[in-house]
This record gives C-alpha cells, structure tokens and sequence, in this order.
C-alpha cells in the first residue's frame, strides 16, 4: 500500500513509519519503500522493518522498474508499505505525474492511504478528500489517516464531515512531541546518526500507531493490492559473465549516510568486497582498497571531525594520486575537496567547498563530460541534486547536466577520480557499477 500525503508535511514519514512497527509487532515482516530519490526516510523505514530501505523513482529509473524493483525489495515479506514524496500528485517539475507517487501507485495497482494534517481543519478536511479522490479517477484512494489531531471531539467532527465521501478514515494520530523526529537543512536527520533515540521514538511511534488506527483494515488493504505478475528486477550479471574482484572501501558513518540499496547490491554482484569506514574516525582505509566510494550525506555538519582525522585524509590522498577509482557523490564531493567552509579536506581536488542560503534541487538529465575508466564520454544518466553548497576551482567537469532546458558543467574529473553533486540510481544504469569494479580491480597498485 501507498502512503500518500496531501502535501509536505502532511505526516507522510510518521504514518509510514508507525504502520512498519505497528504491523512488524503483529509478527509481519514489512518492507518499507520511498518513492523518489530520498536517502533519508528509508533509514528511518530500515530502522522501522528491520530491512533495508528502498527507493521507487520513476524518473531515476524509469516507470518500466518500479514493479519489478519493487517485487526484488519485497522479496520474503508479507507487506510493503510505499511512503510516497511531496503531494500525491507532484513529480518530475514540467512533466506530467511522471515520479509522483500517484504515478507510483498506479504502476503497482497499490491502494493509497492519504494522510492529511488536520491540526487547522474541520469541516474543509472533506472538501480536501473530495479533491484528491476525484482527481485521477485511476488511482485508488481507500483510505485516510488523520494526523495531528487535536482531541476526541476534534476528531469527531473531522470524521463526521469525512463520513458522505464514503472512503474510510482508518486511523488518527494525535500530536505527541515524543515521536517528533529533528530536522536540519535537507530534511529530517538520518536515523543512522542517531540510532538509540530513533529507534525509542519508533517504538513510541509504533505502539501510539496501533491504538490509533484499524491495522486490520490496514493489513486487509494492503492485501487487496493485485499480484506483481513482472519479473523481480535482479543485480546478478548475465551468467557466464566473468566478474573481476576487487575491494572497495565506501565511506559510511553519521557523515556519509545516503547509499541506494541496489547500487549496493550491483556493486557486489559485479565481484567487489565492500568494506566500510567511517571518515570521522577510522584512521586507515580498509587493507587493501583498490578503490573508493565516497557517498552523500552531511560532511558540513561533521567539518571539524573530518578535518581532524588527518591521518585518514592523507591516505585517501595517496589512493587517488596512485591512479585508484574514486567515485564522490555530493558530500563525497565536498570531502575531496581541498577545504570545506574553512576545514581542510582530503586535498584531492583543486577546490573549495562551502555551504550557500540557497538549495539546489532536482531531477537531472546528465552526460559524461570527461571519460573516467568506467565511463564514455558523452554516455547519458538520470539523477538528482539536493544540496545546500557550491564549489569554487575543480578541474575537467564530470557532466553537463540538463534542467529545465538549461545545460551546465558540473562536478570535475581528476585522474580516475570522478566527484559531482549528481546522485545516481543505477538500477537502470548496471554497466556503471560494473565498470566501475573492472577498473578498480584493473587498477595500478
């Protein structure tokens, strides 16, 4: 089952949340999805199952993988709950319901709960519900969740105003600061850097889930979704296809948080040994690397910390120079520059990172600027920016990048270092990972 939102903000990420501990406590296993590029949510849907979280964005991959990615992420369990993005119907700017979770929902047949923030409403709540249920006469709006409720008369009167539209209201949740989750510049903190006080808001959450809504009308609507009959989308090569190993180091920690499952999953399926570390406090890279992943996250929050482990800089330094694949995402980006706002940095790159007032935010039609050893030039990609920095200086460009009509040079190339702000979700782009594993393995020592 989908949950929707009438906007953000609206209690997606709660409702969603509560529902995967509500119904993992009723002995089900439950598979937590996020529709759209969000690294943040599915740590909190991961915390909540128990399973890895996983992402459904249909621009990313294209509409075609959103069945199958999603019967690969649900393998094993009785429930997949989809927290969707936005509002119901926004996706992709300029283009139509493509990525909105409407579009989501659709493609998978999967009934919508819509969550409505009714903590300033009464009587209008209906008129809200009567909109987004005749809007798309495709979709299947089954249920409603009311969130921020302010008391039981409250909601009464939103349940008797909701009552002539004949769509259930199958839970309310009231305003409770206890399972309030901190926020800071993109979103909500990942779940990974605060794990103790997460995990105890999700059980509060959980529990508060079960005596607010109807789960067994809930677990009945989820099994009223029609059978997946598509394949299982899969990360194992072609057979016969000869896959080299290699050990790569990822950077992981409270620092560097914002991995896609399945890149993960294509990156072990093409034979790399992943072996994590954490930039804030290990002090070597994992014996033997052949080759880096530097991921996004928040190494603006911890530029202190980083620019303290200078044991560890050095030796990412080192690796670069000898020629080892480096791939930066985003915050990996802003690590292999030279500084960060004022804190040295692994000085790899001929560049200065620094945060900005103003967010950079998008879907990306992107091509390969300069050739690195697992890419072509002029090959083309789908991702996503989300940050709230720039950088100044670089090097040969990494992509140029299409939005809105607009094309622009991002991100540099530096030997075989490729560092850019530009997100990728490789599911549909499985040579990437597997190149990228060929040339580290294929590296110099």
């Amino acid at each position: 089952m989908v949950v929707a939102g009438t906007s953000s903000g609206a209690g997606k990420t709660t409702v969603a949340c509560g529902l995967i501990g509500a119904l993992r406590a009723r002995g089900l296993t439950v598979q937590g999805h996020k529709v759209g590029p969000d690294y943040i949510d599915p740590s909190h849907h991961a915390l909540a199952s128990g399973r890895p979280g996983r992402n459904l964005d249909a621009f990313l991959s294209g509409p075609e993988l959103i069945a199958p990615l999603a019967r690969h992420a649900a393998a094993g369990a009785d429930v997949s709950v989809i927290e969707g993005v936005m509002g119901l119907f926004d996706g992709a700017s300029g283009r139509g319901e493509l990525a909105s979770t409407a579009h989501v929902a659709k493609l998978l047949a999967a009934p919508v709960l819509l969550v409505i923030d009714a903590s300033a409403m009464a009587r209008s709540a209906a008129a809200l519900v009567h909109g987004f249920a005749t809007f798309d006469p495709e979709l299947d709006l089954a249920g409603i969740v009311l969130n921020r409720v302010g008391s039981d008369a409250h909601e009464q009167l939103l349940r008797e105003a909701l009552e002539p539209l004949r769509i259930p209201v199958l839970g309310a949740l009231r305003r409770d600061e206890r399972i309030a989750a901190p926020e800071r510049h993109l979103g909500l903190v990942p779940a990974d850097e605060r794990t103790g006080r997460a995990a105890a808001a999700l059980r509060t959450l959980a529990e508060a889930t079960a005596r607010s809504c109807d789960l067994d009308a809930i677990e009945r609507l989820a099994r009223s979704a029609p059978a997946l009959t598509v394949a299982p989308w899969s990360p194992e090569p072609q057979p016969g296809a000869g896959a080299p190993v290699a050990r790569i180091g990822i950077a992981r920690g409270p620092a560097f948080s914002f991995h896609y499952e399945e890149n993960l999953e294509l990156l072990r399926a093409a034979g790399a040994e992943l072996h994590p570390f954490d930039p804030t406090a290990d002090e070597r890279l994992p014996e033997g690397s052949q080759a880096l992943i530097l991921a996004g996250g928040f190494p603006e929050v911890y530029g202190a910390e980083l620019a303290a482990n200078e044991a560890l800089r050095a030796q990412v330094r080192t690796l670069a120079g000898a020629g080892r694949p480096v791939l930066g995402e985003c915050g990996g980006l802003l690590y292999l520059c030279d500084e960060l706002d004022g804190h040295p940095m692994c000085g790899v790159l001929p560049a200065r990172g620094a945060m900005a007032r103003r967010l950079t935010l998008g879907y990306r039609e992107a091509r390969a600027a300069t050739a690195t050893p697992w890419l072509d030039r002029g090959e083309a990609v789908r991702g996503h920016e989300f940050h709230y920095s720039n950088i100044e200086g670089g090097g040969p460009p990494a992509w140029e990048v299409t939005a809105r009509g607009a094309t622009r040079s991002e991100g540099v190339v530096a030997r075989a270092v490729q560092a850019s702000y530009l997100h990728v979700h490789w599911a549909a782009h499985p040579r990437i990972p597997a190149r990228f594993v060929a040339a580290a393995a294929a590296a110099p020592a």
